[in-house]
């Protein structure tokens, strides 16, 4: 472990619920180096924690221990896990989706579930609300500290009876490749879509082609136009729109120094679909 310890929630940043959990890891090891990916992500959204783990774990050391708590189901039987990724990251989190994202597209070595028993802060035991706080800020502060070892979080279990959500993917079409809205790069407003940049670039699709694209929400469409292919914002007008390449190696749409969701209206999830024709 090298006592990177990284926290991701939808706790906001209104209240106290962060620093109980940055003091909980102090107190396990006032060495730890904590650091926060985001606290952010929208009420209960376990699509959004599962990609912005995605979108940031590749970049940090091998070791790093991350701390992921979007969990609608506290105080439930959910189960509480450690995995082990095969880039060597270790994530604490509940087992509901939020490892969907690096299953896919990372990998997962293994999988423990948590042995509360010995993993639980001290007379936390009554608290059936704040695991963020009780479990898994513990339980990561221990790891990160190397207190305990990954082995002895708890046993083993099957890494593939892990609770995945669904990915829409991509598929192609007639001229063209249609994908889902996965997410916002929210404080632009610009399109991340589920749709990788070799499967666009399969379709023929070249820097500075103007590409048709619609946008369906429940398979009405709310969107047409043709839109400038470019590297970087800066190949289009201020105020223009333009596809490109994001920086998780997806196809995005935005616009320059503007907000393509707020312009049109469009949300992110399943009920979204867009497509790139010729």
């Amino acid at each position: 472990m090298n006592k990177l310890l990284v926290f991701q929630t939808d706790f906001g940043l209104d209240d106290g619920a962060i620093a109980a959990m940055e003091g909980v890891s102090f107190c396990v090891d006032r060495n730890i180096n904590i650091r926060h990916l985001t606290h952010n992500i929208p009420p209960y959204n376990i699509f959004d924690a599962s990609y912005r783990l995605y979108q940031a774990i590749n970049y940090w050391p091998a070791g790093t221990v991350f701390v992921s708590v979007v969990d609608p189901g506290v105080g439930s039987d959910r189960r509480s896990i450690v995995a082990h990724t095969k880039n060597d990251m270790y994530i604490v989190t509940p087992d509901n989706g939020t490892l969907t994202h690096i299953d896919r597209f990372v990998g997962i070595e293994e999988v423990r579930l948590i042995e509360e028993k010995r993993n639980r802060l001290k007379n936390s035991e009554l608290s059936y609300t704040f695991h963020g706080r009780d479990v898994y800020a513990y339980t990561g502060a221990r790891l990160a500290s190397e207190t305990i070892r990954f082995e002895e979080v708890g046993p083993l279990m099957d890494k593939d009876a892990i609770v995945k959500l669904e990915l829409y993917g991509c598929k192609k079409i007639e001229n063209g490749i249609m994908g889902q809205i996965d997410i916002l790069d929210v404080r632009f407003g610009s399109l991340w879509t589920s749709i990788p940049y070799e499967d666009f670039k399969a379709c023929g699709f070249d820097i500075g082609d103007d590409i048709l694209v619609e946008i369906y929400h429940k398979d009405l469409k709310v969107y047409s136009n043709r839109i400038n292919y470019g590297k970087s914002f800066a190949d289009v007008a201020i105020n223009e729109p333009l596809i490109y390449m994001n920086s998780a190696y997806d196809m995005a749409v935005a616009i320059n120094q503007g907000s393509f969701s707020k312009a049109y209206g469009i949300g992110v999830g399943s009920e979204w679909k867009i497509t790139f024709t010729k």
